[in-house]
């Protein structure tokens, strides 16, 4: 144990965050993600929502300032009535830790695929929300 680190970040995740760089990406992916078939590294922390990670994840891994579009989310497939509610949350967080944060980048979910697979890492959640997955683009850290 560490001071100051919030227990739902595991060794692992913390080790990772600390290994990538600028411009890495991290996916942060619901329950019914397929994370374990796209992953490079992949990270668990089954029986967590998203919110509380990210809002942990964001005292230390900070966005990318040099890209319009930091923060990617899975756009909703066109036809599905589904309104992700939980991106509201995600706002919330995101300009909590990052101020200057404008808004996020939709991806189609083929490509968001994709690019996840060659992201430096995937964490799998228990989120339970549709449409919950995300990509943070690293920044760097200039204090």
């Amino acid at each position: 144990m560490l001071k100051g680190i919030p227990a739902i970040i595991s060794p692992e995740l913390f080790k990772v965050m600390m290994e990538m760089g600028h411009g890495d990406e991290l996916i942060i992916g619901d329950g019914n993600f397929p994370a374990a078939s796209m992953a490079r590294r992949l990270l668990r922390a089954d029986g967590h929502g998203i919110p509380e990670l990210l809002e942990a994840i964001l005292r230390f891994f900070p966005l990318d300032s040099f890209v319009e579009h930091p923060v990617a989310l899975m756009a909703v497939v066109p036809g599905d009535p589904t309104e992700p509610k939980i991106w509201e949350q995600y706002r919330r967080i995101i300009k909590n830790a990052e101020p200057k944060f404008a808004d996020f980048e939709f991806v189609e979910r083929f490509a968001f695929y994709e690019r996840a697979k060659q992201a430096y890492a995937i964490l799998a959640t228990g989120e339970q929300a549709l449409y919950a997955n995300l990509i943070l683009k690293k920044g760097v850290v200039v204090e």
